[in-house]
């Protein structure tokens, strides 16, 4: 069974903004393979179902963004996970424009408060994500500002298309095994 985990802050005030792009992901794999809600547990809003052929759980955490690995962290130890074969963790990315994704295997929090508290949480760094791009913040912004903040009508035609194809990403994960998916999805060039 998988742990798919997508990233963001609860409430009607950051419902489509860059930090929720993890919440947006996991409603786009809600609404495709019919996961039906099962309520709150383990501090987040779950469903259980399957994709590709894989027993799942799709999870939103209710922490906010920067206490996130508490709820990952109950679900890994109540489901007795792996956390560095069973848990997908798919977040909004600074470094990447908006319409871009990417996936990795292992890697740093790269300065995103959500991951470090999961790393810190699960005791590792080695587990795949799946980074959905929002762009850098302009010169001058507070970077809180800016992730909590929305896109441009331009901007968030190109983020549903990547919301998509992180969905994409994470079916292929489940399908045909990380590398697959990082050869299909990371050797896109821009535009």
């Amino acid at each position: 069974m998988y742990l798919i985990t997508g990233l963001g802050n609860p409430g009607k005030q950051y419902e489509r903004t860059r930090h929720n792009m993890g919440f947006d992901t996991i409603d786009e794999l809600v609404d495709r393979h019919r996961i039906p809600g099962s309520g709150i547990q383990h501090k987040a809003m779950y469903g259980k179902g399957m994709i590709a052929g894989e027993k799942v759980i799709l999870a939103k955490p209710l922490t906010y963004m920067n206490l996130s690995g508490d709820s990952v962290r109950e679900f890994i130890n109540y489901y007795k996970m792996d956390p560095e074969t069973e848990l997908i963790v798919i977040y909004d990315d600074i470094d990447l424009e908006p319409g871009q994704i990417r996936i990795r295997k292992k890697g740093s929090a790269g300065g995103h408060n959500g991951m470090k508290s999961i790393i810190s949480q699960i005791g590792t760094q080695n587990f795949y994500r799946v980074k959905v791009g929002v762009g850098a913040k302009p010169a001058g912004w507070d970077l809180a500002d800016y992730v909590l903040g929305r896109f441009s009508t331009k901007e968030r035609e190109e983020v549903d298309k990547a919301i998509e194809e992180a969905a994409d990403a994470v079916e292929v994960i489940l399908g045909e095994g990380i590398d697959a998916a990082m050869n299909k999805y990371n050797a896109k060039k821009k535009q």
